[in-house]
């Protein structure tokens, strides 16, 4: 590989001068920086930028691991991170857990290999040892899309229990009295906030049913499975509340294809959460519980960057909001 020694003896000019062109242009005089560029082009040279973070004690880099880069909410998140961490000259590597314990600890295991900045991470678990040794090693770790007042690490998140409270009461105040909730895995503790929600929303109503339908990922794939026994069941429900917008996805899709003898809000009213970008173009446009997916990348990246100082708030909870479109403006049930 080219040297920074190797440009200077081909440029004519000290080391040091090849250093200040790369890092300090504006102490070197203008012909020098173009003749220093010249051999760089020419040579092909590229530096080093992990060893110069290295001899700089700082990073450029900053670890991003969400439960899902396949969801499109975990998209905006990320396109939220980078577009704050561009603004301070920095960028975000981005790991999918999938779900996956194992894979969340190699992530994490490589984020402290190469030295970031710091983590911004939506745990898997409640198991958060490997995050406290991060933290411990003097890589601060930020939670995002997830609140655990117990513990040191600042967060930002969103009320996901009012959001689960927010889509069944929107359910119920159409009239419907059957509801079905499409959840799962029950290990991730944003799907049992909202299953906590909808719970809650159901109680206040003594002549309302809830039934809990558990999947095993949060998949368009898994919806439409749902929603396939949902269109043959004798007796089926009401109203459904799918934990986010790709079960829902899924759920329409069984339900709303011709033929299939199952009206969509008429028959069955479908309420999704997150409010992906394609939930409004939906052949049902679909309701959905709105989260602010991007603010929160956005956050997470100001709470890493206030967190060497301790300024700040250490906490950040954003309000959910209710979309509503025709999947569940129908109609009401009688």
């Amino acid at each position: 590989m080219v040297s920074v020694k190797d440009v200077a003896v081909a440029a004519g000019v000290s080391v040091g001068t090849v250093s200040n062109v790369l890092n300090h242009p504006d102490k070197v005089s203008p012909a020098t920086v173009q003749r220093v560029q010249q051999v760089i082009a020419e040579l092909g040279f590229v530096r080093n930028d992990a060893a110069r973070q290295l001899r700089a004690g700082r990073s450029r880099s900053i670890g991003l691991v969400v439960l899902d880069v396949g969801n499109p909410f975990f998209a905006e998140v990320a396109r939220g991170a980078e577009q704050r961490a561009a603004e301070e000259n920095l960028v975000v590597l981005l790991g999918g857990a999938d779900q996956s314990p194992e894979r969340e600890s190699a992530y994490l295991d490589l984020f402290r290999e190469q030295r970031v900045l710091g983590v911004l991470i939506t745990p898997v678990s409640d198991d958060l040892a490997a995050l406290r040794r991060l933290d411990a090693a003097g890589i601060p770790v930020i939670l995002v899309d997830r609140e655990m007042p117990e513990e040191s690490f600042r967060s930002v998140s969103v009320d996901d229990v009012e959001g689960g409270y927010l889509a069944v009461s929107h359910l119920l105040e159409r009239g419907r009295r059957r509801i079905a909730v499409v959840a799962g895995p029950a290990s991730i503790p944003q799907v049992a906030d909202r299953l906590e929600g909808a719970r809650r929303a159901v109680a206040e109503h003594s002549d309302a049913t809830l039934e809990v339908i558990e999947v095993a990922a949060l998949t368009v794939l898994e919806g439409r499975e749902v929603g396939e026994r949902i269109r043959l069941a004798q007796d089926r429900p009401d109203a459904v509340f799918a934990v986010n917008d790709l079960l829902a996805v899924g759920v329409l899709q069984a339900l709303a294809f011709a033929g299939s003898g199952v009206r969509v809000p008429e028959d069955v009213a479908l309420i999704g959460y997150d409010d992906i970008d394609f939930a409004a173009s939906t052949v049902v446009p679909l309701s959905s519980i709105r989260q602010p997916a991007r603010m929160l990348g956005r956050t997470a990246v100001d709470l890493l960057l206030a967190e060497p100082e301790g300024a700040g708030e250490r906490t950040i909870r954003y309000r959910p909001e209710l979309v509503v479109r025709e999947s569940t403006a129908g109609v009401s049930a009688n």
